[in-house]
């Protein structure tokens, strides 16, 4: 039986999942990555029960459990320490069918990039989608770099566009589209030493500004920052020296992150967001995943679980070579995700204006509120979870999804 072509534009975290989901179906996948090495600095990544579900159909759930932290009790807190509303793991384990892990994402994707056979993965390689296709005739798509600089054609019965938010595949299917939009905040990302004294994984909203603080294993930890902040803005010294202005005096174990950051370590990035929805997540035989498709926010801590999901869910549908009809699967695929997905980019923004607040009448009253939800509804909390982190894969999902329930994506 001849193999079909799978081409995955992007390797980030949906991309790979998503190579690694197809290649189980029996597809031949070439993974084109722009990037000259998959090495990211200072990142990590919480994983919620949904998207170790969606791992778990690839077979790499235990293996991503077994390398991660696994959160403990935390909540919110105040600049000054106090706290403002708690976490109970265990509740959240219970409720939600399991606990949210924390790992570095060079740990995740070296997980998932050993999953695929030698020869996958082509990094420092543009890849521009110039048809795509339909159900006659296959997708193409123009491929340049891989270190002779000489460009080539390339064609496959699938594309997959996991490119990011500033998705270049994105602008050529729906050039009408109004693309990404500026939160109004700036993002700091890092990965240090841990401090000597332990501490609770915590999250600390200011007026204007956020910090978290998460244990990893091996002894780090994982830390990341928002501020309100013009786009485009930089640090006029270096960054490290911009989060001391920021986050210096607030609560331990801030100052002590903050002291084993070197400068060249610290990830920067504008937040964006797609709060248009797109009108598919599809045309032809080119499927847009991830942030690519739907960038939300980081309030939610949801972005690459979703992602992670889209991989499963279009692998789901993208049957085994002789069954695959494109219009058939990919409208599925669009069906499946683009509500689920649109629900949680708003949801996202709206959870992001409340933690970003930066006019003291109303960073007072959230103190308050926030205060008096943990005092009487301690639950409410989790319930704004329901529908999100409980969520399973479609049924006869690729794979073996050793400890999950598959049933069909609601």
């Amino acid at each position: 039986m001849e193999q079909h072509r799978a081409v995955v534009v992007g390797a980030g975290i949906g991309g790979l999942t998503a190579a690694v989901a197809l290649h189980r179906r029996g597809w031949e996948v070439t993974v084109l990555e722009r990037a000259a090495d998959l090495a990211p600095v200072g990142a990590g990544i919480g994983l919620a029960p949904n998207a170790q579900r969606a791992l778990d159909v690839v077979g790499l759930g235990d293996r991503v459990r077994a390398l991660s932290a696994w959160q403990g009790d935390g909540g919110i807190r105040t600049p000054g320490g106090r706290w403002l509303a708690r976490t109970d793991a265990a509740a959240a384990a219970a409720r939600f069918g399991g606990p949210l892990v924390l790992l570095h994402r060079a740990t995740l994707v070296e997980i998932l990039t050993s999953a695929l056979p030698e020869g996958v993965l082509r990094t420092g390689v543009t890849a521009t989608v110039t048809d795509p296709g339909d159900d006659h005739r296959r997708a193409r798509l123009t491929v340049s770099g891989g270190g002779t600089g000489a460009r080539s054609e390339m064609e496959a019965e699938l594309v997959l566009a996991a490119d990011g938010i500033h998705s270049a595949t994105r602008r050529a299917l729906f050039p009408d589209h109004p693309g990404p939009r500026y939160s109004g905040s700036t993002s700091w990302r890092v990965v240090v030493p841990a401090p000597e004294r332990a501490f609770a994984p915590h999250e600390t909203w200011g007026a204007g500004k956020v910090w978290g603080s998460q244990p990893l294993k091996g002894g780090r930890v994982y830390a990341y920052a928002m501020a309100v902040a013009p786009a485009g803005a930089h640090a006029p010294d270096d960054e490290r020296a911009e989060l001391l202005r920021l986050f210096g005096d607030w609560h331990r174990p801030v100052p002590e992150i903050l002291a084993g950051v070197a400068p060249d370590r610290i990830l920067r990035h504008d937040v964006h967001h797609l709060p248009d929805p797109l009108p598919a997540f599809h045309r032809g035989r080119v499927a847009l995943l991830g942030d690519a498709a739907h960038a939300m926010m980081p309030s939610l801590g949801q972005g690459g679980n979703q992602a992670v999901e889209d991989a499963v869910v279009l692998a789901h549908h993208a049957r085994s070579a002789p069954d695959f009809l494109p219009s058939r699967a990919l409208a599925a695929y669009t069906a499946d995700r683009l509500p689920r997905t649109s629900a949680l980019v708003r949801k996202a923004a709206r959870t992001g204006a409340i933690t970003m607040l930066s006019a003291r009448p109303a960073v007072a009253l959230r103190t308050t509120l926030v205060s008096a939800v943990c005092r009487f509804g301690p639950g409410l909390a989790l319930r704004g979870f329901d529908g999100i982190c409980d969520w399973r894969p479609p049924v006869e999902a690729v794979g073996t999804a050793r400890g999950a329930t598959p049933r069909r994506v609601s």
